[in-house]
């Protein structure tokens, strides 16, 4: 089986080290980018996806890049504490949660899939038309030197959620729709706060800070965070991604976030770098596959952060569609399978994350106290907080008791199929 990738990004990386692993080594992968610069800040590795990184046989060398969170923890706007619960194996899990850089990942896989491939990553590759063939489809690309075309047996929209090949399959859709709310991204070295190994969330829907620590902390006690403040009403959905921005006016949106345990207009007012992104996803699409193309990723279902799970399913899709490709008695077999198995199980998450996903116990919090609380079981039930919380797990595939007796992905190298 020969499978021509579009994108290097972690769904393309991660479906040529998933397809790999299946016993599928003839593959190409094409970046539209003239070099890959591992790019962007962090990123959360949710238990799922380790799994599936683990089986891979490549979490030791994700690990070695952050930390393993112990805590997610959620508080108002004031810092006052709503609801939290313990993360990877302090969860049951008998895999951890992974907080790392998306850039160091991003090359981290990159070097994985040339240390087991070889050379199959081409950059300046721009998709512009697929067309089918008699038991093939190939795939044309756009460069510097004129058009370029590749041949396979399958091709991977791996792309991103600007995806050309979603885009050639949906010509009418039209640009990601804005949620009306901005974030900014950084890293910063702060004080530690808290156990030095929690994330956190505070705020509402109008107005959210997030952290979580990239590394362990110095002597001094400082550590090195992922932040990404949130406010409604600002920025633009046409914003650049990766836009550097001055600090300055995002530190005075948080001016009163000074809470005991982390003062978070100095965290920002520290960072190296922020970056502006508009909050946007995708709609559900209908369908992925198209003759001898799918999608995987974020070129598949885009999603809001909420909950930390874009990365993570895009490893999942990579995994899924590995194992039917090379378990399915033909390649259209497969991808009706792959589908079967994804398509639903992402929407119904996207549509979560749209309804602020297991966030939505911060937006109750503020509804019923906007002002704050004494105790936050006065204003919501406990068993309330934790079915939220459950709820999530289950849409997302990630709830211990599921994941921990599901079947593994991974297959015979010699069964892989054609």
């Amino acid at each position: 089986m020969n499978v021509v990738i579009v994108g290097a990004g972690i769904a393309g990386l991660a479906t040529a080290l998933s397809l790999e692993a299946a016993g599928i080594r003839d593959l190409r992968i094409f970046e539209r980018a003239p070099e890959i610069r591992g790019l962007g800040v962090g990123i959360n590795l949710l238990p799922h996806a380790v799994r599936e990184l683990t089986e891979l046989g490549v979490a030791d060398r994700i690990a070695e890049l952050g930390v393993a969170p112990s805590r997610l923890a959620y508080y108002n706007r004031h810092g006052q504490p709503i609801w939290s619960e313990p993360r990877g194996l302090d969860a049951g899990y008998r895999w951890p949660q992974l907080s790392v850089h998306r850039g160091r990942l991003q090359l981290a896989l990159l070097d994985l899939v040339r240390e087991r491939l070889g050379d199959v990553v081409v950059t300046g590759h721009r998709l512009v038309g697929v067309a089918e063939g008699e038991g093939s489809v190939t795939a044309t690309f756009e460069t510097a030197t004129g058009p370029v075309d590749a041949t396979g047996d399958l091709v991977v929209g791996a792309d991103g959620i600007h995806s050309a090949l979603r885009a050639i399959r949906y010509p009418d859709e039209g640009a990601p729709p804005w949620s009306g709310l901005t974030l900014w991204r950084g890293t910063a070295v702060i004080p530690g706060y808290l156990d030095g190994r929690t994330m956190i969330m505070a705020g509402d829907g109008e107005q959210k800070f997030v952290a979580y620590p990239l590394g362990e902390p110095d002597d001094a006690g400082r550590q090195r965070v992922n932040f990404i403040a949130e406010r409604r009403g600002e920025g633009s959905p046409d914003a650049d991604w990766n836009r550097a921005v001055d600090p300055g006016p995002i530190v005075e949106l948080f001016r009163d976030w000074t809470f005991d345990w982390l003062d978070v207009p100095a965290a920002i007012a520290a960072a190296d770098e922020i970056l502006e992104y508009p909050m946007v996803d995708r709609d559900a699409l209908p369908r992925w596959t198209f003759g001898r193309t799918t999608l995987v990723g974020d070129a598949a279902h885009a999603m809001y952060p909420n909950g930390s799970n874009g990365g993570s399913q895009a490893i999942l899709d990579a995994r899924t569609l590995a194992f039917h490709l090379a378990t399915a008695p033909t390649i259209a077999e497969a991808l009706d399978a792959y589908e079967a198995d994804r398509r639903p199980a992402t929407a119904a998450l996207l549509d979560m994350t749209r309804r602020t996903g297991p966030e939505r116990v911060m937006q109750l919090a503020h509804e019923r106290a906007p002002e704050g609380f004494a105790d936050i079981h006065d204003v919501i039930p406990e068993a309330e907080l934790a079915e939220i919380a459950a709820a999530y797990k289950r849409a997302a595939g990630f709830h211990p008791d599921v994941l921990n007796s599901r079947a593994s992905m991974s297959v015979d190298r010699a069964g892989a199929g054609s």
